[in-house]
């Protein structure tokens, strides 16, 4: 019987702040599936929530999600945890997830490019922004024409008669 019912919790999907989380994960690894939330993030959850990090994901109660919901959703950690300390437009703490975040980062990109900052000009160029090198680096997807390629069989063939 309890082979059932730990099929039951992998077979199960448990839905966190709108991302579909397989049930055989556990719940320290589960959350990290949620964009926005990191590995401490996770781990500050499950200290705050008291719940058991190689606990199940599949095996929480519809209780225990809605706390860990409303947890993310309004943390209630240290605030070095958070992903959105000190916000450009409200000088606030936030912390982001899932297609707020992407659009947050979308916005704060477009505002580097419109005030042509440093970092905006190689936001726009495709160049890396925080000093590394790009002589060997970075290359990918320039050009296609460029570069050494390789003579194929047919090319060998016709230059060997």
């Amino acid at each position: 019987m309890e082979k059932i019912d730990e099929k039951k919790i992998d077979d199960r999907i448990v839905r966190i702040v709108s991302t579909d989380i397989e049930g055989k994960l556990k719940i320290y690894a589960g959350l990290t599936q949620i964009k926005g939330i990191s590995w401490s993030f996770a781990n500050a959850v499950c200290r705050k929530l008291n719940l058991d990090k190689n606990r199940k994901i599949g095996s929480l109660r519809e209780e225990e999600v809605k706390k860990i919901s409303e947890l993310i959703k309004n943390p209630q950690i240290p605030k070095y945890l958070l992903n959105r300390r000190n916000d450009f437009e409200t000088g606030k703490e936030h912390h982001l997830t899932g297609s707020d975040l992407d659009l947050k980062k979308e916005f704060d990109i477009k505002r580097l490019k419109k005030i042509k900052s440093y970092k905006g000009i190689r936001h726009a160029a495709g160049l890396p922004l925080r000093g590394q090198r790009t002589k060997s680096h970075f290359r990918k997807n320039r050009r296609k024409g460029s570069g050494i390629k390789k003579k194929t069989i047919k090319e060998k063939n016709k230059i060997l008669k």
